[in-house]
């Protein structure tokens, strides 16, 4: 008997056989990725709308515990796009000041609103629309002590209405009732989820 060992001969994958297999894999990878474009977006629209919130649900907590009024504001200069993220900010005078212009320094000063929680830019596609009461820029939402959405300048003054983001042909809607309650609803399967149409 010889001293050298046999190695076994493994079988393999001949050229022809491997391109067969990747020609496959590359069909069912090309039929598949609408699909995952699709489930990430929904995901991506899922978080930015949780994300959102959870904003406004920190601002009417933090408007309840510190009695007095607590508003929630876009980080765009001109006060209107929420796709740049948003800010907490707590009136700690009462003056309503602090949009997101990026006032509210966070020294606690009379007068100044203190930045409490800030949240950056939203994903890539996904779309806001701001309608209530009051739809005249800046944007913002506002608390006051007793937990109920008001105006910025006059805390006895109601203000409610509907926050909706789009991506990807979806829709979620954040709405706010008189009473300041939130409540997160998709308009293809939950009633009285009205709101603006999905934009081109």
């Amino acid at each position: 008997m010889s001293g050298r060992s046999r190695v076994p001969r493994v079988a393999g994958l001949s050229l022809p056989e491997l391109c067969t297999v990747l020609a496959i894999a590359a069909v069912l990878l090309a039929v598949a990725a609408p699909d995952l474009r699709d489930l990430v977006r929904t995901q991506q629209l899922k978080a930015a709308t949780a994300d959102l919130f959870s904003a406004i649900d920190l601002a009417r907590a933090r408007a309840l515990a510190r009695g007095r009024q607590v508003k929630l504001v876009p980080l765009d200069p001109a006060g209107a796009d929420w796709r740049l993220g948003w800010r907490v900010l707590d009136d700690d005078g009462g003056s309503g000041s602090g949009s997101g212009s990026g006032s509210g320094s966070g020294s606690g000063s009379a007068g100044m609103a203190e930045p409490v929680a800030e949240h950056g830019p939203l994903p890539p596609g996904v779309a806001v629309d701001f309608t209530f009461t009051n739809s005249a820029r800046p944007y913002y939402i506002a608390y006051n002590g007793a937990g109920r959405s008001c105006a910025d300048g006059n805390s006895a003054a109601a203000r409610w209405g509907t926050v909706s983001l789009y991506h990807g042909g979806h829709i979620r809607r954040i709405k706010i009732n008189m009473l300041g309650r939130a409540r997160v609803c998709d308009p293809a399967r939950d009633a009285g989820c009205d709101g603006a149409s999905a934009p081109p």
